[in-house]
């Protein structure tokens, strides 16, 4: 079998399925909004994203982002730009409205597609194109977060629960297996800063399509447990 072929296809795949899901998300924490917002927010949300993806895309398919030799990495521009979106995007007015119509389940839940990604990294490792210690075989343990998600998400709001502690808890712990392979990541290019010296190099992460997993699905992970802690915030039930 053509792991590699597969793990390509299925990045695109899960990258359009899980903006699909966000953006049904979205129409449900609209629905207190009046027609015309409501429909300028929706289009924006897709405005906004077709021109990512078509960066992104330009950008790794004409060799930019392969360049690991500038400092900081090429690939860096694209995770440093939705990080800086998010304050703004925590500070809007819209947010905070949005937030209080989203089921609280919903933001911890659609963090289980790190679940499909974590066996994707697998395959690039079994087509010897990602180093060990980016998957679960080595020091990658962002899987536990989306096995965990439905007990987390069940524990903390079914049958009438409101459990702020467990679910702030649980979302520090989310963001803390993010950062652990982000380090790993950055750590593993080909950089001045590389301290695993294994081989092959972290460097497909900056090749379409793998480029959506940095600049697109590790962001709507941060961006999740940021919207989840955001809302256990400001809610008092």
């Amino acid at each position: 079998m053509n792991y590699y072929l597969l793990a390509q296809v299925s990045f695109v795949v899960l990258t359009a399925v899980c903006l699909l899901v966000i953006y049904r998300g979205l129409k449900i924490g609209l629905r207190n909004f009046d027609e015309a917002e409501r429909k300028r927010i929706l289009n924006r949300y897709w405005l906004i994203l077709t021109i990512w993806i078509v960066l992104i895309s330009i950008s790794s398919l004409s060799g930019f982002t392969s360049n690991f030799d500038s400092i900081p990495p090429r690939p860096a521009i694209f995770i440093v730009v939705p990080a800086v979106a998010l304050i703004f995007i925590l500070r809007a007015r819209q947010t905070k409205q949005i937030l209080q119509s989203i089921p609280p389940q919903y933001l911890i839940n659609i963090q289980m597609f790190r679940i499909p990604v974590e066996i994707l990294l697998w395959l690039l490792l079994l087509s010897n194109i990602t180093p060990i210690q980016m998957t679960f075989e080595g020091w990658n343990f962002d899987i536990l977060v989306g096995l965990t998600a439905p007990l987390a998400a069940y524990f903390a709001f079914s049958k009438g629960r409101f459990n702020r502690k467990l679910a702030i808890a649980w979302n520090v712990f989310g963001l803390l297996l993010l950062a652990n392979i982000l380090i790993i990541a950055i750590l593993s290019m080909p950089t001045p800063l590389r301290m695993f010296m294994n081989e092959p190099a972290n460097t497909e992460v900056g090749k379409f399509p793998v480029i959506f997993l940095p600049a697109i699905l590790v962001p709507i992970a941060y961006y999740f447990h940021a919207f989840s802690l955001k809302q256990l915030l400001m809610k008092t039930k």
